[in-house]
């Protein structure tokens, strides 16, 4: 079980670093602040990033 939760947190945190690659700034916040509004598990995590993903889609699509 622990391996798995290891795995998932390294996956968010290479999901994490890729938006904040190539998304505008400003759509995804920091993890302190993702703990802040949404709470410090994993869960919490992929909500925001997915969150920052469709933000971005739209700021993209709404040209």
């Amino acid at each position: 079980m622990r391996t798995e939760l290891a795995d998932c947190e390294a996956a968010l945190s290479l999901i994490r670093m890729a938006i904040e690659a190539t998304c505008p700034a400003g759509v995804l916040p920091s993890r302190e602040m993702v703990n802040g509004i949404y709470g410090p598990a994993q869960i919490h995590e992929a909500e925001a990033l997915a969150k920052a993903i469709i933000a971005t889609v739209e700021k993209l699509t709404s040209k």
